[in-house]
This record gives structure tokens, C-alpha cells and sequence, in this order.
């Protein structure tokens, strides 16, 4: 009897022991950290694939790496105080497609919408259906990869035209001076795909069918964010870093939210 009274002391001991020492795989925070079992970078990755899965940005051909670059240098804007607290909206471009596909996204990230996905142009310089050059030199006539914080509406030779503001050294700082600007063209859009298999081109500009061209401008005027992705390996911003977005996410991954920023 005392054997077995011995035996069942260490089971009820180790049983109780386990309990005791087992964490919730959700986890909760301790001194204002974050789940022990989730990093920071898995967090923010979560965090940027549920916006993705929410907008059905992959059913609408939009490649997760570009739409995760595109958001990093997005909230790396809010936290510089770079945009006005109610700027939901991202635009995303992708000349690592063709011009015959629609790499044009609009996005509003608040509410977890596409708004938009369209044919945009790319610039003469850069080549035909698939660009494979950038430059940020005046004259190019190529387009310019990086990050632009879209800025007012005038009107100019091709019509009502959106101004536009490059923010990477080296890459699209020019923006301004080369005239770079979102504009309507007859270029672009199915019939000129039907014509020649793809939309013409333009002098540099991110250039939109005409039919979309005033929701266009009217969605993203006044200081939102356009990142504009390429086949460059030469290319690099600051506004990649990932750094402060996951500081911020291991401060309080629970209260994580881009709107409140």
C-alpha cells in the first residue's frame, strides 16, 4: 500500500507541476511585451496579410511582397508625420508587369477596401509592354520607382492633372521639376490593348484611361501615398526600413492599429 500511495504522490505531483508551468499558446502580455510566441515581424506580417486577405488584393493579381513593401513605407510615413492623420489611401503600382495587365491598386487601408484596380502607362524611356529601365534623369522620358506623396489638382496640356512629390534620394526626387504628374490618356486602356497588345506609353508619367481618370485624382489628391515597384535591383529607400513598425508592434502588439496612428 505505502508503494502505491508513493506512486500516485508523483503522478498527482507531476500533473500538477505541468499545469502550473504551461502558457497559452495565444498568450498574454507581460510588462507590456508582446506574445511570447509570435515575434514582432510575425505580428506586423500578420497583421499586413490580414489587410491583404481582407481587400482580396491577391485575387486581383496584386503579388503580397509588393503590397508588403508598399505598406511598410506607409506606416514608416505616419510615424515620421509625413501624412494628415486621415490618409487611408494607398496606391500601389507595379511595372514588374505587363501594361497589358492592370497593376494599378487603389486601396483604402482603414477599411480594408480595393477601390480601384486599373491600367496605368509607363514612360517611352523604360520600354515597351515591360519596362526594365528607371531613371529620375529630366529628359529620360522613364519612369521613376519609390515612394510619392501624391499633392494638389491643376489643370495642364493633358487636362486635370495630379500633381506628384518623389521622396527617394536618387530615385524619384525629380518628380516635381521632370513634371512627373497622374493624368487621363487616350492610350491607355482596352482598346489601345485591343489595337497593339498593350497601352501606349508616356513621357514618364503614371498615366490612366480617362474613363477612371477624375475618380482617380479625386481619390488620392492631397498627401496620400504612391509606391511604385520595379524589376531594379538598384533600388533602395529609407522608408523600407521595418524597423519602427516593429518596435511598435513589440510595444503592444494587442492595440496595433494603422487607422490611429
Amino acid at each position: 500500500m505505502r508503494k502505491y500511495f508513493w506512486c500516485v504522490t508523483l503522478v498527482i505531483f507531476f500533473f500538477s507541476a505541468t499545469i502550473l508551468s504551461w502558457r497559452s499558446p495565444v498568450g498574454s502580455k507581460s510588462n507590456g511585451g508582446v506574445n511570447s510566441t509570435l515575434s514582432a515581424k510575425e505580428l506586423f506580417n500578420q497583421y499586413v496579410n490580414n489587410l491583404y486577405q481582407a481587400a482580396n488584393l491577391q485575387g486581383s493579381g496584386l503579388a503580397f511582397d509588393v503590397f508588403e513593401k508598399a505598406f511598410t513605407g506607409y506606416t514608416n510615413l505616419r510615424l515620421n508625420h509625413q501624412l494628415p492623420q486621415n490618409s487611408a489611401i494607398l496606391t500601389v503600382i507595379d511595372y514588374s508587369k505587363s501594361s497589358a495587365e492592370k497593376r494599378m491598386w487603389i486601396i483604402n487601408l482603414f477599411s480594408k477596401q480595393l477601390l480601384l484596380n486599373t491600367w496605368v502607362a509607363h514612360g517611352q524611356g523604360s520600354g515597351m509592354e515591360m519596362p526594365d529601365k528607371f531613371s529620375d534623369r529630366n529628359d529620360s522620358h522613364q519612369s521613376s520607382l519609390g515612394f510619392y506623396l501624391t499633392d494638389d489638382v491643376y489643370m495642364g496640356k493633358h487636362g486635370r492633372s495630379l500633381r506628384l512629390d518623389g521622396l527617394d534620394e536618387g530615385f524619384n526626387i525629380s518628380a516635381r521639376m521632370r513634371s512627373i504628374v497622374v493624368h487621363a490618356a487616350n492610350y491607355v486602356g482596352q482598346r489601345a490593348i485591343n489595337e497593339q497588345g498593350h497601352v501606349g506609353r508616356s513621357f514618364g508619367c503614371p498615366a490612366v484611361a480617362p474613363e477612371v481618370a477624375n475618380f482617380v485624382i479625386n481619390t488620392i489628391q492631397g498627401k496620400s501615398v504612391i509606391f511604385i515597384n520595379g524589376n531594379d535591383e538598384r533600388y533602395s529607400s529609407k522608408y523600407l526600413d521595418e524597423t519602427a513598425p516593429l518596435n511598435m508592434m513589440a510595444a503592444d502588439s494587442t492595440s496595433f492599429d494603422i487607422a490611429k496612428l
